[in-house]
């Protein structure tokens, strides 16, 4: 009984967690003042976005399903991983989507001292040309929002798809979609090592189920 007990707290706990993640409340968003969650138009659209990249595994196969549904988007790259692929950068602006800074080593703001933070966006910048940044995570601390947001917009999102997570499955992601995608939701994928094996169906099933819900898509403005 105390193991079932243990069990089935543990298992609301992580589906709580799950959904304060894959639709971060109010109560979250108003501890990043000035940062873009969604985006509100009159017309029915979503913006898709890509984080982790460019890597030769995922990232032409997620251009390549972009460009078969004519969709643009913007990818949140990890400057070590531009400076290892280029060719791979280049590819995603020669095909017209955007790209943001999402730091050169993919570090945690809450977990790093903000000087050593700053030169880490810093030097992610030496490789990506941008004006966006996306906080690995979705957090960081305020001086570290209060600086950058002197430089860039600070993107975080509406939607995560946690298309990264072992305990998802390409079913559970495209489910995450259909539940929180509304008006305006900037929505989060992953070209990533994690996400392989689950984003393969996830992606256009997702994009399949929004087209036919009457979603427009665009890039971040």
């Amino acid at each position: 009984m105390n193991y079932l007990v243990t069990r089935n707290s543990y298992l609301v706990t992580r589906n709580c967690l799950s959904m304060f993640i894959e639709q971060p409340p109010w109560i979250y968003r108003i501890f990043f003042p000035g940062t873009l969650w969604r985006i509100q138009a009159e017309e029915k659209c979503v913006y898709l976005t890509f984080d982790d990249g460019p890597i030769p595994e995922i990232t032409p196969w997620v251009l390549d399903v972009l460009d078969t549904y004519h969709i643009k988007a913007t990818f949140f790259f990890v400057g070590d991983n531009v400076r290892k692929y280029p060719e791979l950068y280049n590819m995603v602006l020669e095909r017209g989507h955007r790209v943001g800074n999402h730091t050169f080593n993919h570090i945690q703001g809450v977990c790093t001292k903000s000087a050593n933070y700053l030169k880490n966006v810093a030097k992610a910048a030496e490789w990506i040309r941008s004006d966006l940044f996306r906080p690995p995570h979705g957090h960081m601390r305020l001086p570290q929002l209060y600086f950058l947001k002197k430089q860039y917009r600070i993107v975080m999102w509406d939607v995560v798809t946690r298309d990264y997570s072992p305990h998802m499955t390409s079913q559970g992601v495209t489910n995450v979609i259909k539940k929180y995608t509304r008006n305006g939701s900037i929505i989060v994928f992953h070209d990533s090592l994690k996400a392989i094996g689950r984003i393969e169906k996830a992606l256009p099933q997702s994009i399949e189920w929004l087209i036919a819900q009457g979603y427009q898509f665009r890039s971040l403005p």
